[in-house]
């Protein structure tokens, strides 16, 4: 994910647009490298170095995860949470649209984002595990497309591992994408119990978790990918298998001539 914050639009969109080029500069690189060589899958090719260098990323975002966890004592937290922030009253809103011109309605916002310094080792496992299934999430497609590139680059486009690779991808991303929603409730939620007395005001006294309906629809497009996979192999099958029957009445013709 790519995020830039500036002080006007203009800076925002410059440097997402730099971001951006350099992502094109490295797809321009691979698709001139491979027509030099001559490759007739320029697009396979390039579609598997940017997924190698995503996947290498993703590791990368893991080590850096765990080690963490270990070597700072503060726990980032990102996940909903029932404690309710105010906004300032020095902040002008209307109350129930009770306002003739343009303005805020007054409101607060979920405490959805924050960090607890001191934490203990238990908060910032688990505060990790909840960073990792969102790395682990976040580099899946990418280990995915590696592998069909991989095998259609070998000429085994058709194989039973690439069936077998977008069954376990669905059933990674369903279990994966149910932790992240679950995780980063938890965490935030026992971060806040961490900080604050059960007596406190701001002590959250029930775990807000909410499990959202894209892991499911990603793995059953997944796993609709890998019933067109299979339907492919059982095709290819059958074309080779009639070949070598053809080849074996052409041998057998002529030897009757």
């Amino acid at each position: 994910m790519l995020t830039f914050g500036s002080d006007d639009l203009g800076s925002s969109l410059l440097h997402i647009g730099i971001a951006l080029a350099v992502i094109a500069v490295i797809v321009g690189l691979v698709v001139w490298s491979g027509r030099r060589r001559g490759s007739r899958t320029v697009a396979l090719d390039a579609a598997l170095t940017l997924s190698g260098w995503w996947v290498l990323l993703g590791i990368v975002g893991i080590v850096i995860v765990i080690v963490k966890a270990f070597t700072v004592d503060w726990a980032e937290l990102h996940g909903q949470t029932n404690v309710w922030i105010g906004w300032p009253p020095t902040l002008p809103c209307s109350e129930l649209g009770d306002s003739g011109k343009t303005m805020l309605t007054c409101q607060g916002e979920s405490l959805s984002d924050f960090t607890v310094e001191n934490a203990s080792l238990g908060l910032r496992l688990l505060a990790a595990a909840a960073q990792l299934t969102t790395v682990a999430m976040n580099t899946l497609p990418a280990v995915i497309v590696a592998v069909i590139c991989f095998y259609t680059l070998r000429g085994r486009v058709f194989s039973h591992l690439v069936t077998r690779a977008l069954v376990g991808g669905a059933i990674a991303v369903l279990v994966l994408g149910v932790a992240n929603d679950l995780l980063g409730g938890i965490a935030a939620t026992t971060g806040l119990r961490e900080v604050f007395a059960p007596d406190s005001e701001w002590y959250p006294i029930v775990y807000q978790l909410t499990v959202t309906p894209w892991p499911f629809v990603a793995a059953l497009g997944l796993v609709a990918l890998a019933a067109v996979f299979r339907q492919g192999t059982r095709l290819e099958q059958d074309r080779t298998r009639l070949q070598h029957e053809t080849e074996r009445l052409q041998r057998d013709t002529e030897g009757l001539v």
